[in-house]
């Protein structure tokens, strides 16, 4: 192996050494600590240190690093104490996770390193997002993010790749190459000679470098961020590398020749640079025996103090309160002055309220800029605000969620348009499993709001008209409004836009062109959870949200003989309990009635709730009006059967027969 020191300082040489041997000493006592079993697993990147070390020293202190579960080294050149770490390993309290999650599942804002999750690509996206924010705000900064071979060949790599070509996204996706995912061998992952190739694909610049060489990672980066910094754009970095241990330690190695092992040992990046410095005589076999005496007692007793700390003591209340950051909503009163609106133009006026509010405020979605969307809720938008923060995106849905969480990390707030609802499928793993667990995670909050055009109404079948909040009903860490009136639909955007956590925006597309409002001017906001109760009756009470209040209204309208208690929650998650709980008391007739299938729709949930906590009030079984158990058809007479609608006088004369 070569080394070309350039202009490098003696004292420097010594010092990324220095860095190259500090995780791989911490990597052997956790192998010893395994085969004593004082801990459970561990997932080994010893043959990799030179990818992280030399990476992590070309980044400034500002930069965001985004690395996986083997760049240990990353942690430590950015200067993590190691009993912080340990802590973090070993579930105790004063981890990053506070027991909540393992590895370097975990993120630093103070350290500028976001860790990953299970599913290897989602960080890349949030890498684009991280850049993004640096770009609009004028820093001179890059992101790198690590992504392994195997992960490649992973949706989320290509989507974050394009985003950042199309956008010019000053990030470096730099790919450990270590030859095995798992068990499976390149060969059997990729086709093309080099993955570095796979840049060509998308017109940025890629290359390919040897990983296990920490002065030629080093100043390969160093080179790249440094221009970079003033000429933004992606690069794609190949390192080539071998993992000479298991996926994790459980897993073992027999799967690999071991004339192939042979020939990466020969390569290890700490022997091979402890050797150059040897003959360059900047290290003597006594200094060298110095340095590591210093790191193991140092590494022995972090690791024991971690050993120490206390472990988790469960807390219910405080494990449901953490999975969103804390926002105590201001509710803000709307003016007397308002203006007849469209419930379509409604929503136009809370997102231009609140990006004239939130100069931080970045939209993102498909045509949303000079065409303005699908249904032209942000017509005119990039021409006021400009396309820096109006932005079209590829049709990549994944991407974009992650990115709108980048832009959150890096101090943005973002909001998403699906332009319809269903096609969040294509998002769905960034949504349940970044955006709504990162706060429970590591405290960081995602301050995105993700707007779902929903509904059937219009025959535009089954890929155009679902009712799916149930998806995300059930999922802890996020929010769900869904508006069915014009003064809702500003005040719940308004009030999304201020809340940190991640909310889901549910607006019926049916009801874009046909109610109207009156719509307060300037800022207002609706209480997220709150339900509205909008008429009071005797008989019974229907409770619904979305397109279901203007069914039942209609149905109240038609049949003036009958007294019912109208409830339209607003909010989904959280919901209103309490208003609930005061209608089951006041007559005992429940009907819940929403678009959604009716198997598992979120009615079920309500039901549920009042059968646990309001029994004793009840005059007659709790009856729910939903729509099929089928997808939904395109046309008119299937879809107008479909609907809960054509269900709703039955089910309304059945629960005042009980």
């Amino acid at each position: 192996m070569q080394f070309d020191r350039r202009e490098k300082s003696n004292s420097a040489l010594l010092s990324i050494y220095k860095e190259l041997l500090y995780p791989r000493m911490v990597e052997e006592k956790m192998l010893i600590l395994l085969r004593q079993g004082r801990i459970g697993k561990w997932f080994s990147g010893i043959g990799q240190e030179a990818i992280a070390v030399g990476a992590t020293l070309a980044m400034k202190d500002d930069e965001y690093i985004l690395p996986m579960h083997r760049n240990l080294g990353v942690f430590t050149s950015r200067k993590i104490p190691l009993r912080k770490l340990m802590a973090q390993w070993q579930g105790k309290t004063t981890g990053f996770t506070r027991g909540r999650d393992r590895s370097f599942h975990f993120g630093s804002q103070e350290h500028r390193i976001i860790g990953m999750i299970s599913h290897l690509g989602p960080q890349m996206a949030i890498a684009d997002g991280i850049a993004l924010a640096d770009l609009i705000a004028g820093k001179e900064n890059v992101t790198l993010v690590f992504t392994g071979e195997g992960a490649t060949s992973e949706g989320d790599f290509h989507e974050a790749i394009n985003i950042a070509a199309v956008w010019n996204l000053p990030v470096i996706f730099l790919i450990e190459n270590n030859g095995y995912g798992l068990s499976t061998p390149v060969a059997e992952q990729f086709k093309c000679e080099k993955l570095s190739d796979k840049a060509i694909g998308y017109g940025i610049e890629g290359l390919q470098i040897d990983g296990n060489n920490v002065l030629e990672v080093l100043d390969t980066i160093s080179r790249l961020a440094q221009t970079i910094r003033t000429n933004p754009r992606p690069v794609l970095v190949e390192c080539l590398t071998f993992r000479m241990r298991g996926h994790e330690e459980a897993s073992g190695t027999k799967y690999v020749p071991a004339e192939l092992l042979e020939e990466w040992q020969l390569k290890d990046p700490l022997q091979n640079f402890e050797d150059y410095l040897l003959n360059e005589q900047l290290l003597t076999t006594e200094s060298i025996q110095r340095i590591r005496a210093g790191i193991k007692t140092e590494i022995d007793q972090e690791v024991e103090i971690a050993f120490n700390d206390a472990d988790p003591v469960a807390d219910a209340e405080e494990e449901v309160a953490d999975m969103y950051a804390a926002h105590h909503q201001k509710v803000i009163t709307a003016s007397r002055v308002s203006t007849k609106m469209r419930y379509l133009d409604a929503i136009s006026d809370g997102l231009r309220t609140g990006m004239r509010k939130y100069d931080n405020l970045v939209l993102m979605g498909q045509d949303i800029a000079e065409y303005g969307g699908a249904f032209k809720i942000t017509q005119g938008f990039s021409d006021e605000f400009g396309k820096a923060r109006v932005r079209n995106t590829p049709i990549c849905e994944s991407a974009i969620v992650g990115a709108g969480l980048g832009l959150s990390i890096n101090g943005y707030k973002a909001v998403i348009e699906m332009q319809f609802a269903d096609f969040v499928t294509c998002g769905f793993n960034q949504i349940v499993n970044n955006l709504a667990k990162t706060h429970y995670r590591w405290g960081e909050k995602a301050d995105v709001v993700i707007r779902m055009p929903t509904g059937a109404g219009t025959g535009a079948g089954p890929f155009h008209s679902q009712s799916n909040e149930a998806w995300f009903t059930k999922t802890p860490g996020l929010k769900i409004v869904y508006p069915a009136f014009p003064f809702d639909a500003k005040g719940l955007m308004l009030a999304a836009l201020e809340d940190p956590n991640p909310v889901l925006y549910f607006e019926h597309k049916y009801l874009y062109r046909n109610i109207s409002g009156q719509v307060p001017t300037g800022y207002y906001t609706v209480e997220i959870g709150k339900a509205n109760v909008l008429k009071q009756g005797e008989q019974f009470s229907i409770i619904t949200y979305g397109m279901g209040v203007h069914w039942a209204l209609d149905y109240l309208a038609a049949h003036p003989e009958l007294s019912a208690t109208l409830i339209d929650l607003c909010s989904l998650q959280p919901w209103d309990k309490t208003t609930v709980a005061e209608a089951v008391k006041k007559n005992g007739r429940i009907l819940i009635l929403h678009e959604d299938t009716l198997s598992s729709g979120f009615g079920a949930e309500i039901s549920a709730w009042i059968g646990e906590n309001c029994f004793s009030q009840l005059d007659a079984p709790v009856m729910r009006c939903a729509s099929l158990d089928t997808a939904i058809p395109m046309s008119k007479a299937l879809e107008d059967q479909f609907l809960a609608k054509s269900r709703l006088h039955q089910t309304i004369q059945k629960l005042l027969a009980y």
